[in-house]
C-alpha cells in the first residue's frame, strides 16, 4: 500500500471499529491500536517512568478493548477515554503493588506547563479529597501532555501559545506569521483533539475550552 493511503478500517469512525472489534475483526482492532497506541503509551510512560511497566499496562489495555469491546458505550464517551480510564486504573494499580509512592510519578513539576499544571489543578479541585490525590494529579498531567505531544506541531503550537503565553488570536497570528484564519482553525482543530483525549475525565475538556476557546482575538 502507498505512503498515506488508509485502508478501510483506518477510515472508519472510533464506534465502527468497536463493534467491529467485538465480532472479532483484526483489521478493525489493528486500526484502533494505531491510531490510539501512541497517547495511551505516552501517558502510561509519563506517568510510570518505566518502559517495561508502560509497555505492560498498555498490552493489557488493548487484550482489554480485544476481549471487551461489546462493552463500549459510545455514548459514555470516547474510546481515547476509554482506554486512558483502563490505562490510568492499571497504572495506578502498578504502583500500589510496587509498593511505590505515587508521588515517586508526579511529571517533573520544572518542565511542566501552564497548562498542564493548571489542567491537573482544576481536575483536582472539581474532585475535592481524594486518597489518591497526588497520584491523580500525576497521570492527569501525564494526560495533558501526551496528548500535547501526539498532535500535530502547528496546533500545539497554537495551543500552548494560547495558554501558556496567555495570547490572543490576533497577538498568535502577529507572532507566528499565520492568517488570522489559520490560526483560528489549528486552534478549534488543537482543542477538538485535546477534548477526545480528555472525554472521560470530567470538566477537562470543558476547562480548556473555557480558557483557551474564548480568545477570539477581539481584544
Amino acid at each position: 500500500m502507498a505512503p498515506g493511503v488508509m485502508t478501510a478500517a483506518e477510515a472508519l469512525p472510533d464506534a465502527v471499529l468497536v463493534a467491529r472489534i467485538a465480532d472479532g475483526d483484526e483489521a478493525a482492532f489493528e486500526a484502533a491500536y494505531e491510531r490510539h497506541v501512541d497517547l495511551v503509551y505516552g501517558a502510561t510512560f509519563r506517568y510510570l517512568r518505566d518502559h517495561a511497566s508502560a509497555e505492560e499496562v498498555v498490552q493489557d489495555v488493548f487484550v482489554r478493548l480485544w476481549r471487551n469491546a461489546a462493552r463500549y458505550e459510545p455514548e459514555s464517551g470516547s474510546l481515547a477515554g476509554w482506554l486512558l480510564q483502563i490505562a490510568r486504573n492499571g497504572s495506578i494499580d502498578r504502583l500500589r503493588s510496587a509498593s511505590r509512592r505515587p508521588q515517586q510519578a508526579i511529571v517533573d513539576e520544572e518542565n511542566s506547563s501552564a497548562l498542564e499544571a493548571a489542567l491537573s489543578t482544576e481536575r483536582i479541585d472539581h474532585a475535592g479529597s481524594h486518597p489518591d490525590t497526588e497520584a491523580v494529579r500525576s497521570w492527569l498531567r501525564a494526560v495533558v501532555r501526551s496528548a500535547l505531544s501526539v498532535m500535530p506541531e502547528d496546533e500545539r503550537r497554537a495551543l500552548t501559545l494560547a495558554y501558556d503565553e496567555g495570547l490572543t488570536q490576533v497577538e498568535i497570528a502577529e507572532k507566528t506569521g499565520w492568517p488570522l484564519g489559520t490560526v483560528k482553525t489549528r486552534t478549534r482543530r488543537a482543542l477538538a483533539n485535546m477534548r477526545v483525549a480528555l472525554e472521560g475525565i470530567p470538566d477537562l475538556a470543558e476547562h480548556v475550552e473555557g480558557r483557551i476557546g474564548g480568545r477570539d482575538g477581539a481584544r
